[in-house]
């Protein structure tokens, strides 16, 4: 009896904690929201296995203000990846918190407002990496190459599909 106790408890906790996992989740550092999106402050970025510089360099990120999604914190180093996945760690000195986004879909529309039927001001060919401005629940304002628009969101990566901007 006083084992299914202890269990049924300890099923009880597991539960609670579960629930609590759904929340969002904060970094043991910044205590900023995990994940969060920040840009590649450089244009060169070492990415590691580890979280220091005794760990070996995997690969080197190659492109300013490309968009990196953070997954995890540990003292001066952010684990991120990019949009295809692939990530690791990288010294937080190489990251800006200017939000950045890359265009998922080609010849993407960028309408003069949020509104498929308003006239559009030019077209983002895919990978285009776009300073990212205000969004609603569809839409999203972008600059990049000297034009600006409105863009659908599903057509970024580098922004949460419910995430609205200001």
């Amino acid at each position: 009896m006083r084992i299914a106790v202890i269990l049924s408890f300890a099923i009880t906790v597991a539960i609670i904690l579960a629930g609590n996992a759904q929340a969002e989740t904060r970094g043991q550092v910044t205590n900023l929201p995990i994940p969060r999106y920040v840009s590649l402050k450089t244009s060169e970025g070492n990415v590691r296995r580890g979280p220091s510089l005794s760990h070996k360099i995997d690969w080197v990120f190659l492109r300013r203000d490309m968009p990196l999604q953070i997954t995890g914190e540990f003292g001066h180093w952010r684990r991120v990846q990019d949009r295809d996945g692939q990530g690791g760690w990288v010294h937080y000195s190489l990251l800006s918190g200017n939000r950045t986004v890359i265009v998922d879909r080609d010849l993407a529309a960028l309408h003069v407002k949020p509104d498929p039927q308003a006239p559009v001001n030019a077209y983002a060919e895919a990978g285009v990496v776009a300073q990212l401005g205000e969004c609603n629940a569809e839409w999203c304002r972008i600059s990049a190459g000297g034009q600006r628009g409105w863009i659908e969101k599903a057509a970024l990566w580098g922004v949460e599909p419910d995430e609205i901007r200001e």
